[in-house]
């Protein structure tokens, strides 16, 4: 943008000093030169159209390089969108059916999973506009071949008879790597439309700059234009003064267009016309935005109704052997909660609902697991009775207690406790706490997941995921001033603060 800046700069002040040039010269330029009438007439318009129409010129260089550039960023940005929205649900399936038993892993379509997302990555970076954004793009590269290295950890597994668990630790691996893989993506489209706006507001700066140059220039002319006529003019105006004795009333009116007022007005209409065309772009460029901000809360809404398949399936695995054992009391309060939690999980496809309802969802989740986990799992839940016809976005809490549980509480191996508390704040904030006497954090985890959260978009590993999933969609729906607060000391546990309005 900024060799664009200096173009128009440089062709402004071309224009400037050709056209303060032409003006003191031309005084003296038509009387030396032998040429006729005509000649004089032609080459005060031919100058008079150079110094109109040449910075238009060069600015049409600038103009469809950005135009160029833009579609090859939205080209990205929609490849990248694709992948996003692919590469997790799809690789994460393939390996649960191989590792499951239900498919062959030499016959499975994982590496053409993999192959198809690499293709897409380097025609992307071949593409690329930007040295930055071929760096995320090698980095996501990077990342799928990670992936790749375990899948094929998994066949070595499954070809050396590992057992069932060997085999869920290096698909809990792969889950992580290609949730990585998603975090990635989404920080360079969310880089790339940055970008657009800034590489935007820099050529609306530019354009700008050249507008007042362009007025300027385009005065001189006018005093060129004058000066031309006039001189043109007296030659026209002398002889026939001499000749015939014509009128200065009627030489005047003969003579009237030479003074280029309907050039003037032309050029202030295709200025205008140019004013239009710079609107038009600004539309399509916040439209672009706009589009690519619903279609993030989209995906968002698409990620909220996913369900956990391991989940799904621990969960129905329990109801069956409860069945089996002949404890029906158990069974039916399983059942019970599991369609309490997808009741709320679904709602009607809505994306608020009350707090209460959310707490109602945690609740469920909370005693299915409490069942599963009987002899390490325990939960409190203490929330003011006056928040809970509030509204607030929903699963919101579920992926915080998810990760207390999963992250925490299992890692410990002895049990504990999770502990969620509601509670209003005096200036009309919602303050829920997601705690938890776990394993905890070190310190340098704890600082990489702070880093993760106070950038948005930036891959989190392992638990930070599902944090920074909520830390964003908070923000997106809520605002910037709000989401999540982490506090954890390894060996005694982890802290979660969400802040929200109280709407």
């Amino acid at each position: 943008m900024s060799q664009q800046v200096h173009t128009i700069d440089s062709v402004a002040d071309s224009r400037a000093s050709g056209a303060t040039v032409a003006a003191d010269g031309g005084a003296r330029l038509f009387p030396t030169l032998h040429l006729t009438l005509q000649a004089k007439m032609l080459l005060a318009f031919f100058v008079l159209i150079v110094i109109m129409s040449v910075p238009y010129l060069f600015l049409a260089v600038p103009v469809f390089q950005y135009q160029a550039e833009y579609d090859r960023i939205i080209d990205n940005i929609t490849t990248a969108n694709s992948i996003n929205g692919y590469i997790k649900s799809a690789i994460d399936a393939e390996m649960w059916d191989v590792i499951a038993g239900k498919e062959d892993f030499y016959t499975a379509d994982q590496y053409a999973i993999l192959d198809d997302v690499d293709q897409k990555l380097t025609a992307m970076r071949a593409s690329a506009t930007s040295q930055r954004g071929r760096v995320k793009l090698r980095v996501i590269q990077n990342t799928v071949e990670t992936l790749r290295h375990d899948v094929d950890r998994v066949g070595e597994s499954l070809s050396t008879n590992a057992t069932f668990d060997e085999n869920m630790v290096l698909m809990e691996r792969i889950r992580d790597v290609s949730a990585l893989v998603e975090a990635n993506v989404q920080d360079y489209m969310l880089f790339e439309v940055n970008r657009t706006g800034q590489q935007y507001r820099d050529l609306q700066a530019g354009v700008q700059q050249w507008m007042i140059v362009s007025a300027l220039g385009m005065a001189i002319a006018v005093i060129f234009s004058i000066v031309a006529a006039w001189r043109i003019s007296r030659g026209i105006y002398l002889p026939i003064k001499k000749l015939h004795n014509i009128t200065t009333t009627i030489a005047r009116a003969d003579l009237e267009p030479l003074v280029t007022g309907d050039n003037v007005d032309e050029i202030a209409e295709l200025g205008m016309s140019f004013n239009i065309l710079v609107g038009k772009v600004r539309e399509l460029l916040d439209a672009k935005i706009k589009e690519q901000e619903n279609l993030k809360k989209a995906e968002l809404r698409a990620l909220q109704a996913q369900i956990n398949p391991h989940f799904l399936y621990n969960t129905l695995d329990t109801i069956i052997w409860m069945a089996e054992a002949n404890r029906p009391a158990q069974v039916v309060e399983l059942v019970r909660a599991l369609s309490r939690f997808f009741r709320i999980t679904l709602s009607k496809g809505k994306d608020w609902i009350t707090v209460g309802e959310e707490i109602e969802h945690i609740s469920s989740y909370l005693t299915i697991q409490k069942i599963r986990y009987r002899d390490i799992l325990d939960y409190v839940i203490d929330v003011d009775p006056e928040v809970l016809d509030a509204t607030m976005l929903k699963l919101t809490l579920q992926p915080l207690v998810e990760n207390a549980l999963y992250h925490g509480i299992k890692n410990k191996r002895s049990g504990g406790v999770i502990t969620v508390r509601g509670r209003r704040w005096d200036d009309g904030h919602l303050l829920v706490e997601v705690s938890d006497n776990g394993i905890g954090m070190t310190a340098e985890k704890v600082a990489q997941l702070r880093a993760a959260l106070a950038n948005e978009g930036l891959a989190a590993r392992e638990s930070g995921f599902g944090l920074c999933n909520v830390h964003q969609r908070v923000k997106l729906y809520y605002g910037k001033q709000y989401g999540l607060t982490v506090e954890s000391e390894y060996g005694q546990g982890t802290r979660v603060l969400l802040d929200i309005p109280l709407q």
